[in-house]
């Protein structure tokens, strides 16, 4: 047996003491002898030609190593674009992003050349001497103007701006309209925004004559994929590259993604023969880092006389942006996902993704799901509007019910799975919000208000997020010959404390605390297959791997000393580092003992026949995705006269199956959550009709800050999932995921008196003093 001494608790965070002491190591914290730093020339244009590149000028700068563009990198490469991460038939291969542009920019900030230089200042000025001679050329904007067929063209090769265009659609939809009792329409704006994590991209590659091998530091999520994609590119095998994530201050998507850079910086590196480093400003992620959204939607639903759901219809334009390094994920997340946790009996739903001259839009926290639970929320509001119903009795009536559960939809993921509900109790997390917020009292408290001179409102919201995506993960646990306890493992660690958990899954099964597991994670040198840290899948994936893989070793353990002892396996338990015979502290063998065992001993036989070491590799390989619920309820004040909303009470409800540590599973919510609010009343990620970008500054784009932020209460509602071995769910995601539904119709509801109608986040102050001055006038 062993004692079980860790899941469930709320261990501190291992991560946290070499960063709360200064000594995270971060790309940027990289020093390597004789290294180079390097600075990228960007097209000030959203759409021109190239005519002629002059570099001499730039090369001629004391300090300056070298010039590349784009012809000077191409003997070194392959191709000239990307791989498509996300491979697939269905787009064309001339959609991926080029290392650099070559005789035509699509995009404000796409990179045409790097300069190599002695210093970050010295690069800087260097590329501002690089002369390009551009021959501006019409760009889009707005992804509904580029569909009309006089619109600029977003690249001038190409026929069309659509990129691609396919259909969600099951159940009768012509029947569930035709006799319908009520109709409804929304339409729907979502915009741009961006994923700011406090470190930004950077890399450095540095090249080993000795082992002749390149490694790129990398500050990514996907370090075995970013190996893959620079292996195909640069003709190198397994043993020529390694790809190493050290500490990463936050990923939220945009660093999910193979960037020019990173390929340009490794060319430079292995041409120089010496280490480079680039380290991306915040202007630089503005114009250049990945984007989640902008997005119309145009629905329609018919509804009975009780507001249940008969079926739903519309249509999704998505602006693609000029390029696509992944794939169509976000917009196809956003398709499926719209039904969420409810019963829908029908739905049609068009998608057109169109190219437009913007920065990729690739996910962002979320990825398509908090878009499709907005828009789904508008709907449900606008029902209880229409037949004068309770907001909440709407949904109740709505929500899946925890006894048809598996539900399983007709919708399918992109990986061709069922869209299936694995587990819940939905009205349980609805009730569960509305409970605490106090729901039942609010109208009292609104009256109250009103006396006053007061607006307040209440709003909900639900949603379900997809979690745990294939097509697997890997984990290696080993007790080497000092006893020590190690995880290996291809997830990516980013400041959402997965270290910390793979050690208390791998711990349970030794009878050990957290901190006597060391956890190495992001290198590919360590471990010979990872997918990375994306949609919400690293505790499913990973922790279940290293779960088997623990298992495994213990399983091992347990024989070995078995067969030391002369005992029985069932006669031995596990704790604190030791194999003791039960009822007999002291009898046994540490786990140093049992290791040495089976490390061997030169000319002589193992014990036991046993295999040398213990160790194990396990994948896991999820067969579907599981699907936690999050409920929000927001209660908000609005000052009408000045468009300022102050939120009261914020109320969060989550499934997130059995939980590993709740201390981080309530962070990720929280920052879920805040990051939820950010994009429902902060930022705003503003292009002119030329394509041109206004927010480049925080001074423009607004994050939210602590002042903003309400204290924000967390419950769990725990519906173990039954498709992986721990129960758990994904919930790094998951805050955000019904948040600008929740707090867009509190706000909406405390300007109730105004009949104010909200159909665009984020809401800021100006846009919501313009609403309210037309409701008035």
């Amino acid at each position: 047996m062993t004692k079980p001494h860790t899941i469930g608790k709320r261990v501190l965070r291992l991560e946290d003491g070499p960063l709360i002491r200064g000594r995270g190591r971060f790309v940027d914290d990289l020093k390597f002898a004789g290294m180079l730093e390097a600075s990228f020339v960007r097209s000030p244009h959203a759409h021109a030609a190239v005519r002629h590149i002059d570099t001499d000028a730039a090369r001629r700068l004391p300090g300056v190593h070298a010039v590349f563009t784009c012809a000077d990198l191409a003997p070194a490469l392959t191709q000239e674009r990307l791989p498509l991460q996300f491979r697939t038939d269905q787009l064309p291969a001339d959609c991926a992003p080029p290392v650099l542009a070559k005789d035509e920019v699509a995009y404000v900030g796409e990179p045409i050349a790097v300069v190599i230089a002695q210093s970050r200042a010295v690069a800087e000025d260097a590329a501002g001497l690089v002369a390009i001679d551009y021959e501006p050329l019409a760009a889009i904007s707005d992804c509904r103007v580029a569909l009309r067929p006089d619109a600029p063209l977003a690249h001038r090769a190409k026929p069309s701006n659509l990129l691609i265009e396919f259909r969600q659609s099951y159940g009768d939809i012509a029947a569930a309209f035709g006799p319908a009792p009520h109709h409804a329409r929304v339409n729907l704006k979502q915009h741009r925004g961006g994923a700011h994590s406090i470190e930004g991209r950077g890399a450095v590659a540095v090249y080993d004559l000795n082992e002749d091998r390149l490694t790129l530091w990398s500050s990514t999520q996907l370090a075995h994929e970013v190996r893959a994609f620079l292996m195909r590119l640069l003709r190198l095998d397994e043993n020529q590259i390694r790809v190493v994530a050290p500490d990463v201050g936050g990923g939220f998507g945009a660093k999910f993604v193979l960037y020019p850079e990173e390929v340009a910086l490794a060319v430079a590196c292995l041409r120089l023969r010496r280490p480079v480093k680039w380290i991306e400003d915040r202007r630089e992620h503005f114009l250049a880092a990945v984007q989640e959204r902008d997005q119309y939607w145009d629905l329609e639903v018919s509804f009975d006389d009780e507001g249940r759901l008969l079926g739903l219809r519309g249509e999704l334009i998505h602006d693609q942006g000029a390029y696509t390094p992944q794939g169509i994920n976000l917009p196809y997340n956003a398709s499926t996902g719209v039904t969420g946790p409810y019963i829908v009996p029908a739905y049609d739903l068009r998608v057109r993704v169109v190219e437009t001259n913007k920065v990729a839009t690739m996910p962002v926290r979320g990825a398509g799901y908090p878009e499709a639970a907005f828009a789904m929320e508008r709907v449900l509001d606008r029902i209880a509007g229409a037949l004068h119903l309770d907001r909440a009795q709407v949904r109740r009536r709505n929500l899946v019910p925890a006894e048809k559960m598996p539900y399983v939809t007709p919708l399918k993921t992109r990986a061709g799975s069922p869209v299936a509900l694995d587990s819940g109790d939905f009205p349980r997390c609805l009730a569960m919000a509305l409970e605490a917020i106090d729901y039942a009292g609010f109208a009292e408290r609104q009256r109250a208000a009103w006396v006053k001179g007061r607006y307040l409102g209440i709003g909900i919201g639900n949603g379900v997020k997809g979690t745990g995506r294939g097509p697997f993960e890997s984990g290696i646990v080993r007790i080497g010959r000092s006893g020590h306890i190690s995880v290996y493992t291809g997830a990516m660690p980013m400041g959402q404390g997965i270290k910390t958990a793979l050690a208390q899954i791998c711990a349970e099964q030794f009878g050990v605390t957290a901190d006597n597991v060391t956890v190495v994670a992001g290198d590919t040198a360590v471990i010979p297959h990872g997918q990375g840290g994306f949609a919400s899948r690293q505790t499913i994936t990973a922790g279940s791997a290293v779960h088997l893989a623990a298992l495994a070793v213990r399983e091992k353990v347990l024989s070995v000393a078995a067969h030391l002892l002369e005992t029985g396996v069932e006669d031995l338990e596990l704790h604190d580092g030791r194999v003791e015979v039960v009822g007999a502290p002291g009898s046994g063998l540490t786990l140093r003992q049992v290791a040495e065992a089976v490390s061997g001993v030169p000319g002589y036989a193992m014990p036991g026949k046993f295999e040398p070491g213990l160790e194990s590799l396990q994948s896991f390989l999820p067969n579907s995705l599981t699907y936690g619920m999050g409920c929000h309820a927001v209660e908000v004040e609005v000052d009408i006269e000045t468009g300022g909303i102050r939120i009261l009470h914020y109320v969060v409800v989550n499934d997130s199956g059995r939980l590993i540590n709740p201390m981080i599973v309530e962070g990720q919510l929280v920052g879920g959550t805040v990051h939820g609010i950010g994009n429902s009343l902060f930022e705003w990620m503003g292009y002119d009709d030329s394509a041109q970008p206004l927010t480049t500054t925080f001074a423009d784009y607004l994050l939210v800050t602590a002042t903003e932020v309400p204290n924000i209460e967390v419950h769990f509602l725990e519906c173990p999932s039954p498709l992986n071995p721990l129960g758990v769910k994904g919930v790094g995601e998951s805050g955000c995921v019904p948040a600008a539904g929740a707090i867009v119709a509190a706000i909406e509801d405390a300007l109730s008196p105004f009949g104010v109608t909200i159909s665009e986040y984020p809401v800021t102050p100006a846009r919501l003093f313009g609403l309210i001055a037309a409701a008035r006038s």
